[in-house]
């Protein structure tokens, strides 16, 4: 090997540890900023399942918004995912997640699927989940995230969120995170006997995250906290 080659080689090698070197302290930062996240966020707010909490600190954030806003994937508050809408807070999706109350073998239904965070966190949580998403744009992107990931417990549909998923319900569990002015009638028809959903209601600023729990067929609900999501569209943008 003549002397230039040899210090090609060397100098690619090197190139190659110091790569490699970077890639591994970037995870790590992630990892780290996750466990603070979980920490400070979450816990400290009164988040007590271990499970919940387990799932917030495996399911990488970052991987769920765009590249300009990875540094921030971790803060506490949405971002933006593109055609006007977010990823929650995620002191929001742990709350929401806990709410729901998994016991791991069971089958929930979420409601807007956004960029796929909240389908990875119920994902670790749940059996099967199924969710829908009402821009297409979204919806595959989300489906090839999650694909990417490994997820292989999840069914991504592109359609209209408030007439549900009848094809594969009843569900033991339905989450919604876009909110509608009124509760929608077929996602109470595909809550299970003794299932919970949970659903923020409402106007832009004057919305309510809901508990709705049904018991021999009677719905019942109770007011959690003040919240703000997008509103809920349908097809040709109705407005719910």
């Amino acid at each position: 090997m003549n002397s230039l080659r040899f210090i090609f080689v060397l100098a690619s090698s090197f190139l190659f540890v110091l790569s490699a070197c970077a890639g591994e302290k970037v995870s790590q930062d992630f990892t780290k900023q996750r466990d603070l996240m979980v920490a400070t966020q979450i816990e400290a707010r009164g988040i007590k399942n271990r499970k919940v909490l387990e799932a917030m600190r495996k399911v990488e954030r970052h991987r769920f918004v765009p590249e300009e806003y990875m540094s921030a994937a971790y803060e506490d508050h949405p971002l933006p995912i593109g055609e006007g809408q977010t990823i929650s807070q995620p002191y929001i999706v742990a709350l929401m997640t806990e709410v729901l109350d998994s016991d791991g073998t069971r089958k929930v239904l979420e409601i807007g699927t956004g960029s796929g965070y909240q389908a990875a966190v119920l994902a670790e949580l749940f059996q099967s989940v199924y969710t829908i998403e009402i821009i297409d744009v979204l919806g595959k992107r989300a489906e090839k995230t999650l694909s990417d990931l490994g997820y292989k417990n999840i069914k991504v549909k592109t359609g209209d969120g408030y007439k549900g998923w009848e094809e594969y319900g009843p569900y033991d569990a339905i989450i919604v995170t876009c909110a509608p002015s009124h509760i929608p009638g077929p996602l109470k028809d595909q809550l299970a006997e003794g299932g919970r959903m949970v659903i923020p209601v409402g106007e832009k600023y004057h919305q309510e995250l809901i508990l709705l729990t049904k018991e021999k067929g009677i719905i019942k609900q109770k007011e959690i906290i003040p919240v703000v999501f997008v509103p809920m569209f349908g097809e040709n943008g109705k407005k719910y």
